[in-house]
């Protein structure tokens, strides 16, 4: 390698040689699909942001929970345009090397901190399940701000690494490749591919072992024990039990195959077939991750079964609130819970603090309470 030339690791020095898929139609099919779902994203986590942290007057430990939730999602899906410009620019990136340290910094951010708030939601539940009296006495909305922002420092450290070494290296071929240099800050190349080994083991093991594995034993066993006590208890709902499966099903889905090709890539050096597999497949896989903070909305805010239903025969009442906003006009909006139909009259008792929310604000706020009410039926 020549004086002036960067170090690189015997991988990545691989990697650079290597073309890419050039396959046109292809990639803008890719490129558009992963267009709409960034706009998806950020929209519906926005949302999430925009009623919990502005629009509700009164907070529950359970809205800190989706609220963090929605904040680091909405951060990783800030950062899904730079990926589609990526694969735009014939998976070449051309954003220069701070948005590259940016972007993969907030992708494994949001994949630490969403999975340690994932686990700590599913022991939350657990504890109002097994322990209800201490729950009561310690359950609170600042505790839930502590641990939030505990996993918000988790991730931080966790995501600190993958700053550091992610940079940009030009292939062969002129295309410039966003992804770690485990020979960054090395003296010299005479102990370069045992660096590179335990670098990038270390990194991969810890993240498998840290933002998938521990975290998916915690969800699922709590609510694997959850489910077994409350249909022991008969108040295991079909509802309850498609929302919590579907917590656990859309978490392994979508990173499970991440986390298996960056275990695969640790042998990748040493086969060329494997490296070609790992090539591949590997940002097939981190785009199936992205759709992790997209989908999370839908699951924890969305969950209750009539929800959209509520939010179609409402759109129409939203201009008329928009418009009385304007006027000066103070209305009383009641509407029936998307969840009970027998609730309305508990929402009429409370509608005078709430007269100032849109109609589509209410329908969501009723979807939180509903699954508050919940939490305290699981008490019993």
């Amino acid at each position: 390698m020549d004086k002036g030339e960067p170090l690189l690791c015997p991988l990545l020095q691989k990697m650079t040689v290597h073309g890419l898929n050039n396959n046109t139609k292809a990639n803008l099919v890719v490129v558009g699909v992963h267009g709409l779902v960034s706009l998806l994203g950020i929209l519906e986590n926005a949302l999430i942001i925009w009623v919990l942290g502005f629009r509700l007057s009164s907070r529950t430990v359970t809205s800190v929970w989706v609220l963090n939730l929605a904040l680091t999602d909405f951060l990783a899906t800030l950062m899904l345009p730079l990926f589609t410009a990526y694969l735009h620019s014939s998976h070449s990136w051309e954003l220069g090397d701070a948005l590259c340290k940016v972007q993969a910094s907030i992708f494994f951010f949001n994949m630490f901190v969403s999975a340690f708030l994932l686990a700590a939601i599913s022991l939350d539940r657990l504890l109002l399940v097994f322990k209800p009296m201490w729950s009561l006495k310690h359950r609170s909305v600042a505790g839930a701000w502590k641990v939030s922002a505990l996993g918000w420092l988790w991730g931080a450290i966790n995501t600190a690494p993958y700053f550091v070494f992610r940079s940009v290296v030009e292939k062969m071929d002129g295309r410039k490749l966003c992804y770690y240099n485990f020979a960054l800050y090395l003296p010299s190349n005479g102990t370069l591919q045992r660096d590179c080994d335990v670098r990038h083991g270390t990194m991969a093991i810890s993240k498998m072992l840290l933002a998938f594995l521990i975290p998916l034993m915690v969800i699922a066993g709590s609510h694997i024990i959850i489910a077994l006590t409350l249909k022991a208890r008969s108040k295991w709902r079909k509802r309850s039990k498609f929302g919590n499966a579907a917590m656990v099903i859309v978490f392994a889905l979508c990173w499970a195959p991440y986390q298996i090709f960056c275990m695969i890539e640790l042998t990748a050096q040493d086969n060329e077939e494997t490296l070609k597999l790992v090539e591949t497949w590997l940002p097939l896989a981190a785009t199936l991750a992205f759709l992790n903070p997209v989908l999370n909305p839908i699951l924890y805010a969305f969950s209750c079964p009539n929800f959209f239903v509520r939010i179609r025969q409402s759109l129409g009442k939203v201009f008329d609130e928009l418009v009385a906003e304007k006027e000066g006009i103070i209305r009383d909006v009641t509407l029936t819970t998307p969840c009970s139909p027998k609730s309305s009259s508990s929402i009429r008792q409370s509608s005078h603090s709430y007269s100032h929310l849109s109609p589509i604000t209410l329908v969501f706020l009723e979807g939180v309470q509903h699954r508050g009410r919940d939490d305290q039926d699981s008490d019993g």
